[in-house]
């Protein structure tokens, strides 16, 4: 008999046990939530109607806030909805939905941040051929393999984990589908051929995070040689967001899924999954709008034009 067949559905880990924490959690996780809908929409709508930011930066800008609302839209809406009706079932489809979707846009987001870092590279290195090396096709090529490299790796870790046999229950110890927990619900060594595909990945994204570290040791060594200090400051406002925005996204999943053993619990699980995976999506936009005075100033006229339409 199959995994599927005897299992319907998962029981995800509550954010806590007693009815009135279920709905604290509720409150701060709708507020965590709405506050991602808001800057990443706004920088959607900022980078879509305004002409001037019409650029290869805004346009993959515009990729990461996409991925981003899909990413912490994924997580937080079964989690919020399971604190406010006090359950934590999730059908089995659900669950690989989850998975497919998660794995697709974190991998999506990190091909695309790799693919930024090719764009700061390129201005501030080699800016006279900047339109040449980056013009809209080459973009649309590079942001189009970060979505395909995203989809492709989903569907090999789906297919892969939800093929598995699983005989220990069907509680997940985290709160959303997560391929470690769902693993450790698998028979024996049959989650070994999750494992390869796993050693894959890493591969995969140790080969981006050289890419993005070669890229800065080139980028901070043209910046230092630059005789204007306008110009380093200038330089400096442009790549420090992206810079930023990468930290957090390696920092949190890096600690989050190769940490010790001997320091892991079911709590510092969980929250160390609501530092990779809802908080990178929520301050996104205030990284990126803090130090960028075009983007700041066109999202003020936007919320102006918004508030007083």
């Amino acid at each position: 008999m199959s995994n599927r067949s005897t299992i319907t559905e998962f029981l995800l880990l509550a954010f806590a046990d007693t009815r009135e924490l279920q709905l604290l959690h509720f409150a701060l996780l709708l507020g965590i939530y709405l506050a991602a809908l808001l800057g990443n929409g706004l920088i959607l709508s900022a980078v879509a109607c305004h002409h001037r930011l019409h650029t290869p930066m805004y346009f993959f800008l515009l990729n990461l806030a996409l991925l981003d609302l899909g990413c912490i839209s994924t997580t937080l809406p079964k989690a919020m909805a399971n604190a406010l009706w006090d359950t934590r079932a999730i059908s089995y489809q659900g669950c690989a939905a989850q998975v497919f979707l998660f794995i697709f846009l974190m991998s999506a987001e990190y091909s695309l941040l790799t693919a930024m870092a090719y764009d700061r590279y390129v201005a501030i290195c080699k800016p006279l051929h900047y339109r040449s090396l980056l013009g809209s096709r080459a973009c649309a090529q590079m942001a189009a393999a970060a979505w395909g490299s995203g989809f492709l790796n989903a569907v090999l870790h789906t297919a892969t984990t939800f093929s598995l046999p699983l005989c220990r229950g069907n509680a997940v110890d985290q709160f959303f589908c997560e391929i470690p927990h769902i693993l450790k619900l698998s028979c024996s060594d049959a989650y070994l051929r999750e494992v390869w595909a796993v050693l894959f990945s890493i591969a995969l994204a140790f080969g981006c995070f050289v890419f993005i570290v070669l890229s800065y040791v080139q980028i901070f060594r043209a910046v230092l040689r630059m005789p204007s200090e306008q110009g380093r400051h200038k330089a400096f406002s442009t790549c420090l967001p992206h810079l930023a925005v990468v930290s957090l996204f390696l920092s949190t999943g890096i600690f989050a899924y190769l940490k010790p053993p001997s320091i892991s619990s079911t709590s510092l699980d969980m929250v160390m999954a609501v530092l990779y995976s809802v908080v990178p999506p929520a301050v996104n936009p205030v990284i990126y709008s803090m130090r960028n005075q075009e983007l700041k100033a066109t999202l003020k006229k936007l919320i102006l034009v918004l508030v007083f339409a």
